[in-house]
């Protein structure tokens, strides 16, 4: 196992949280399941994507043949495997906020540019639920968007790495990740000092083809955006005689000015898969990953019906009460005292209603009801979008019928709540392009509410 930098292990660490939490399993075995049977639109439901793609109306202004290409393409999404691959920015593992990014074009001759269909995610103001859009782009489309920047991302687009949505092109993944053992005739790529860790050098050449390729090209140099304005700029070198795609060579070291004209290599494609690198440093087991991508990066792995994250809270736990070791646990759907009478538990309640101070036993049960020990955990799930997930958390720590008081708690769960109406009036159109006041997730200095972080996480 090759060894790991202390900024590659903070990225590491990053996507094995990014992975417990940002697509629960529930949420994946509710979209496979609506998806085997046909159900796209339910699938797309079950892994909360909001879906603006009407047949219909393409079909009358582009023609059946481009809407049933488009319908094929949506029966075949995997929206949760989407969710999975989308590009996020530290230091919380969330989805990269306003992006648009290419799933699919279709060339139309009836068009001044193809059709995209894309997917796109919300400015970082209303991105409560982390929830995903879907929806058709043409730059000759009459009428307003709302969204921060319609136009698809040149570095982060998906149209060329179909197998991290599309279910039927699943089994290309471990092929477009395979090792740098596998890919010697790629030539003398690394430069010293110049690309950092991560990165999937062994991958660039036959990657910058595909994009060449795409946009027409047979010849011709890349940009490879590497984040913090950082870049490099590849030459093809021609294959000579040898069998197989041609190689690049690193022919420029330039910091970005964002006014580049040359084709941008994907991000999917700058950098290693993050299953692909937490699985060789022993950070994340097959049980973990997305069941489409356990099944093709581990063979023969057969997923747990089971959820390995989620643990099985609620059983009785320990409390050193006045020289003796005491039980709380779940007593008709709330978190109680398990070895104090009622008459004394009564009696201390009114105690500290008198403002005097009860039995550590109570005194644990109202700090585990104001900052429970998992609230962090819970946290993750909030702004994950994951408010099912964490509610179960709170239920499963406190009982179903607990009433939340005044703490760290009840901040979290109202906070989740208003961040929600933010993103129902951006959804809307009422927002314009912004709230009045954006609504933190949680009090941190240091958390970046624009629309282009400064830190990016690197895949």
């Amino acid at each position: 196992m090759r060894s790991v930098t202390s900024n590659e292990d903070f990225r590491l660490l990053l996507w094995r949280r990014v992975r417990q939490y940002a697509v629960p399993l529930p949420m994946i075995e509710s979209a496979t399941a609506r998806r085997a049977i046909g159900d796209w639109v339910g699938a797309c439901a079950a892994a909360h994507v909001d879906v603006g793609v009407n047949l219909r109306a393409v079909a009358r202004s582009h023609g059946r043949e481009l809407a049933g290409h488009i319908r094929a393409d949506l029966r075949h999404l995997a929206p949760d495997l989407l969710r999975w691959h989308l590009p996020r920015v530290a230091p919380d593992g969330l989805l990269r906020p306003g992006l648009t990014i290419s799933l699919a074009r279709y060339d139309t001759a009836d068009c001044y540019d193809a059709v995209h269909l894309v997917a796109r995610t919300p400015p970082a103001w209303a991105d409560a639920g982390q929830r995903i859009s879907l929806a058709l782009w043409n730059c000759g489309a009459a009428g307003p968007d709302r969204h921060p920047h319609p136009r698809p991302h040149r570095r982060f687009r998906l149209d060329l790495h179909r197998h991290l949505w599309d279910s039927r092109r699943v089994g290309e993944l471990r092929q477009r990740s395979e090792s740098p053992t596998q890919h010697s005739h790629c030539g003398p790529v690394v430069a010293q000092g110049l690309v950092p860790p991560g990165c999937a050098v062994h991958r660039w050449p036959a990657e910058a083809t595909l994009l060449l390729g795409a946009d027409g090209l047979t010849d011709g140099a890349v940009e490879v955006r590497l984040g913090g304005r950082r870049g490099l700029v590849l030459d093809r070198v021609p294959a000579g005689d040898d069998a197989g795609p041609p190689a690049m060579t690193i022919t420029t070291a330039r910091p970005r000015d964002g006014h580049s004209k040359l084709p941008v290599l994907p991000d999917a494609a700058t950098w290693t898969l993050p299953d692909l690198e937490l699985l060789r440093a022993g950070l994340i087991d097959a049980a973990l990953l997305h069941p489409l991508v356990a099944s093709t990066l581990v063979p023969g792995h057969r997923p747990d019906r089971g959820s390995p994250i989620r643990s099985r809270p609620g059983h009785p736990r320990s409390v050193e009460c006045r020289g003796a070791l005491h039980r709380i646990g779940l007593v008709d759907g709330a978190l109680a005292p398990l070895d104090h009478d009622p008459v004394e538990i009564r009696r201390e309640e009114l105690l500290a209603a008198l403002t005097g101070t009860p039995v550590p036993c109570l005194q644990a049960i109202g700090e585990a009801h104001r900052h429970p020990e998992c609230l962090s955990d819970i946290r993750e799930r909030l702004d994950h979008g994951d408010l099912a997930g964490a509610l179960a958390a709170v239920e499963g720590l406190l009982g179903p019928d607990a009433v939340i008081p005044r703490g760290a708690l009840q901040d979290e769960l109202e906070t989740a709540a208003l961040r929600q109406i933010d993103h129902g009036l951006y959804r809307a159109g009422l927002a314009g392009l912004g709230p009045a006041t954006v609504r933190p997730r949680r009090a941190d200095p240091r958390r970046d509410l624009r629309d282009h972080p400064r830190h990016a996480t690197t895949r």
